[in-house]
């Protein structure tokens, strides 16, 4: 399987707004982002990605094959919690179920492990998204717990899950 995550161009601003104009892609992550996402947005986020702290922000495009097909981002949290990060990621619909994900994530944490100071990257998937805590479970992430009631999405209170990898 032909799966690399490498930095954005901005040449990738279209198939990045092909992917995340879905509203079942929306719905599992965090509000802030427009919908429907065009490649304007997309430009936007990858302008201010080039501009981003290269020592706290690590964003990759998801490409499988020749194509983008998701994105990762690992951002690393402050004052005593600096030496961790937050994982957040998502794959095109049509992408589903071929083992992209995990094989992107491990990439990613190799990268981050092996270039910077951080020593625990973690993710917080809404409880009911059993396929993205499976991925997680997959690419080698412990499952530490559920947040109840941690979150709001669509008006709605929900439990998230809270996964951690170690740096070994």
């Amino acid at each position: 399987m032909d799966i690399k995550i490498r930095q954005w161009k901005i040449e990738d601003a279209e198939s990045m707004a092909e992917v995340l104009n879905n509203k079942k892609i929306m719905d599992n992550l965090r509000d802030g982002l427009p919908y429907p996402y065009t490649a304007d947005d997309a430009r936007e986020y990858i302008n201010f990605l080039f501009n981003s702290d290269k020592n706290s922000t690590f964003a990759f495009a998801v490409v499988y094959g020749e194509k983008v097909v998701g994105c990762l981002g690992v951002f690393r949290q402050d004052n005593v919690s600096y030496r961790a990060a937050e994982m957040g990621y998502y794959i095109g619909e049509p992408y589903w179920n071929k083992g992209i994900a995990t094989c992107a994530i491990k990439q990613a944490c190799d990268y981050v492990f092996k270039n910077t100071d951080i020593i625990r990257i973690y993710a917080e998937p809404f409880a009911r998204n059993k396929a993205s805590c499976r991925v997680l479970e997959k690419a080698g992430f412990t499952c530490e717990g559920t947040l109840r009631s941690n979150v709001v999405k669509n008006g709605i209170i929900e439990d998230s899950k809270i996964y951690a990898v170690i740096k070994v």
